[in-house]
């Protein structure tokens, strides 16, 4: 299988990740590629001493003779080269080199050069100063592959705790009315689907959590829960294994989540406050309902410590596992099909 790696942010830790992670990757009977920038890709490797091999490519005809048994050469496609780089720092020609990055990649995945896609972390300040308004990968893919809605989930190897987000990256005064205004149903039946796809799940136990403090306590604390969730629960019961709705504090301490697939968190930090502190060296963020499989590492661009030969790969190399893995459950669905 042939993975392709988008950049990231240039003066981040994602080209440090993607060298180290390729160390441990050789001579596993994959190929992968960089889509980038050659010259991000040599400065970190030359200023941090990584025992990696690097090639430019040109076009996509060279990369067949990367797309051999025992392969050492990481080839590195250039797409854009930025004008400098400075770890570290917040850059807008760093954020359009992430950006154009992760499109080319994106394309050679739509174009089925590659198989799956794993991104380096962007730093959304940078890519918002380089004019862009998708600021994040999910949105960004979403659109391009024109999915109104793909949802943000996040595994973890370790424990395998699955979180899936119901609102994405929204301010909290923007929540109750986008959880009213969404098809919970089909946010759910298209979860399960994603679920068995992509991970081998056939009948998959969801757990809902509530929206409002102890899932509102009977309408103490909110009314979303008996108005909006508890009725999906119950309309759904003939089809798929939903169970909430959840207080998340003690689901999540009491440890309850070992009993299901996944977890439904209504908002972002109410579901990723916990995954990060389960989960913070080993998760990985995986969007699902894309037409390709499309991975990365659950951690941002580390600008504190970018450029200095610290950063783990470890989230990076869990997510190129995760995308071999999703490519091979999707094609033995499609064989099964």
């Amino acid at each position: 299988m042939q993975i392709v790696w988008s950049l990231g942010d240039a003066h981040g830790i994602g080209p440090e990740i993607i060298l180290k992670s390729f160390v441990k990757l050789e001579g596993t009977g994959h190929s992968f590629l960089v889509a980038g920038s050659f010259r991000v890709m040599e400065y970190y490797r030359n200023t941090l001493n990584l025992p990696v091999k690097l090639e430019l490519v040109d076009d996509i005809a060279s990369l067949d003779k990367f797309n051999t048994p025992g392969n050492t050469i990481l080839p590195v496609l250039s797409i854009a080269e930025p004008d400098s780089i400075v770890p570290g720092i917040i850059s807008a020609e760093a954020g359009r080199v992430a950006m154009l990055s992760l499109k080319g990649a994106a394309e050679l995945c739509k174009s089925g050069v590659c198989d799956a896609l794993v991104t380096a972390p962007i730093h959304k300040e940078a890519i918002a100063l380089a004019g862009y308004k998708d600021t994040g990968h999910t949105g960004f893919l979403g659109r391009m592959f024109g999915v109104q809605s793909p949802t943000m989930m996040f595994f973890d190897p370790v424990t395998t705790l699955k979180v899936a987000l119901a609102t994405i990256h929204e301010p909290l005064e923007r929540v109750p009315a986008l959880v009213r205004q969404m098809n919970l149903d089909l946010f759910l039946s298209a979860l399960a689907d994603s679920l068995k796809t992509d991970f081998g799940i056939l009948n998959p136990r969801i757990a809902l959590l509530g929206l409002n403090p102890h899932a509102s306590d009977g309408g103490v604390m909110g009314s979303e829960e008996k108005e909006i969730i508890t009725p999906c629960i119950e309309r759904l019961a003939d089809t798929l294994q939903v169970e909430g709705p959840f207080p998340a504090d003690g689901f999540f301490g009491a440890g309850r989540y070992r009993n299901y697939d996944i977890v439904v968190a209504m908002y972002h930090d109410q579901g990723l406050l916990p995954f990060k502190v389960l989960a913070f060296d080993t998760g990985v963020n995986v969007t699902l309902g894309l037409p390709i499989v499309r991975t990365s590492p659950d951690h941002g661009t580390s600008f504190d410590i970018a450029g200095k030969g610290i950063a783990s790969e470890r989230s990076c190399y869990e997510a190129t596992l995760l995308a071999l893995d999703i490519v091979r459950n999707r094609k033995q669905t499609e064989h099964q099909s």
